[in-house]
């Protein structure tokens, strides 16, 4: 890969690639660090989850706690990690449910969502740049907020998604 560009959040850059003709292309590709979501799930079948506002879409939308695994660090530290500084709760359990990559033709960003249970308040959220507010969801209403595009970011949808399939 050749870079173009090169940032902590992003890695631009073009690969070559070679098509099923024969014939051998340069393709844009965008690399983005491994990231975590969490479905917090609390005794009443109601996940926590965080509302905020993306800048590149302009958009307010309800969403899973989570953030970028550091460099040298496990997936479900960082789970942990972001799930307490973003809301405050610590899971007593958590359980990877899904991995996938969001947009594989361009982007190399594979997403890790885990679902946690047994939630404890230990103190207040620390990274309030990120979101509104926090909100305990019940999971039945999560198909009506995907509906009528509430939950909109992918690794929610899909996190979401994969831990009701898994309650049924």
């Amino acid at each position: 890969m050749r870079v173009v560009h090169e940032g902590p959040e992003v890695c631009l850059g073009e690969v070559d690639v070679g098509l099923p003709t024969g014939e051998r292309v340069w393709l844009s590709v965008v690399r983005l660090p491994r990231s975590v979501g969490v479905a917090l799930l609390n005794e009443h079948g109601a996940a926590l989850l965080v509302r905020r506002y993306r800048f590149a879409v302009e958009r307010w939308g309800w969403e899973l706690p989570g953030g970028q695994v550091d460099e040298d660090e496990n997936d479900s530290d960082a789970a942990a990690r972001e799930l307490e500084d973003q809301t405050g709760y610590r899971a007593g359990s958590l359980e990877p449910v899904i991995t996938f990559q969001p947009a594989a033709e361009v982007v190399d960003g594979e997403r890790v969502v885990f679902m946690g249970s047994e939630p404890v308040l230990v103190g207040e959220p620390v990274s309030l740049d990120v979101s509104e507010r926090t909100e305990w969801v019940p999971l039945a209403s999560v198909p009506g907020l995907i509906a009528s595009g509430q939950i909109w970011n992918g690794e929610s949808v899909v996190g979401l998604l994969s831990v009701l399939s898994r309650n049924r």
